[in-house]
């Protein structure tokens, strides 16, 4: 018997006028799995991972989240359900610790109201207690607990990244989608997200990622995904990916060469 995709996205298509961002678009991601989405510039791949997390609603097709459909839903409700994401650029909370963006992150699984907290239940306080090991946790993981206390404007572009990985994963997400997670990390912080992020899909969340590095990002997928000009072109392996023919006509000079430098030795 096999299981159902955790995401299933059937038909996609985004107009903004007479432009078709992403058109017809249609695949699946499993439990566990690393799902990786590529293209060149303006193939879609963003407005992709808007339309899945609830930031644009599709002009047709249908998204399903463990079977539920998720397309026109507000965001807060698809991260309700446990799909959480990271930018393309880094938004930290200014003027508060590592710890305290981190804990932001975890607030879907907090019970506590206003009403709670004022009554100073008893429960509250435990609960705080669990989502600040939880932090701290996390802070540790992505390699951050050096800077535990300290501002997050202190932090590097690439300590940032690592940030907004580690606020992703305090809402214990079933799904996370990272958009260019690889952006201006160094080669030992690469080499560590890398890690993290198989460590992350072994526990069994769905990760789907947008990123140009291809040394990075073709050893570390599962499947890839290939847009261009919003339509899919080819899907599959990574080593079946860098021998499509469709693949190379659209990835003209040195991106199709970074495509076969970065390929998994066969």
């Amino acid at each position: 018997m096999t299981t159902a995709p955790l995401i299933k996205v059937e038909g996609l298509t985004k107009r903004f006028g007479g432009l078709v961002a992403v058109e017809d678009l249609s695949f699946d991601v499993e439990s566990g799995e690393i799902l990786a989405l590529i293209g060149p510039n303006g193939a879609g791949k963003t407005t992709t991972f808007n339309l899945i997390a609830g930031v644009l609603v599709p002009s047709a097709g249908h998204i399903a989240l463990d079977g539920q459909r998720i397309d026109g839903m507000p965001v807060h409700r698809i991260a309700g359900l446990g799909m959480m994401r990271t930018f393309q650029h880094n938004m930290p909370f200014a003027g508060m610790s590592l710890t305290a963006n981190v804990l932001i992150g975890s607030h879907r699984k907090l019970r506590a109201s206003v009403l709670d907290i004022l009554a100073g239940r008893s429960f509250v306080r435990d609960e705080e207690t669990q989502a600040r090991q939880r932090a701290g946790e996390l802070i540790d993981f992505v390699g951050l607990n050096a800077y535990r206390g300290a501002d997050v404007t202190t932090l590097s572009f690439g300590e940032g990244r690592l940030l907004e990985i580690a606020r992703a994963l305090a809402g214990s997400p079933r799904v996370i989608l990272l958009d260019e997670p690889a952006a201006g990390l160094t080669t030992a912080e690469i080499s560590r997200l890398s890690a993290m992020i198989r460590r992350i899909a072994a526990d069994g969340v769905s990760v789907l990622l947008v990123e140009h590095d291809m040394h990075f990002l073709l050893p570390l997928a599962h499947r890839v995904v290939v847009l261009n000009f919003g339509r899919k072109i080819a899907e599959g392996g990574s080593r079946d990916i860098v021998r499509d023919p469709a693949v190379k006509e659209a990835y003209l000079g040195e991106a199709a060469g970074a495509l076969r430098e970065g390929a998994p030795d066969a």
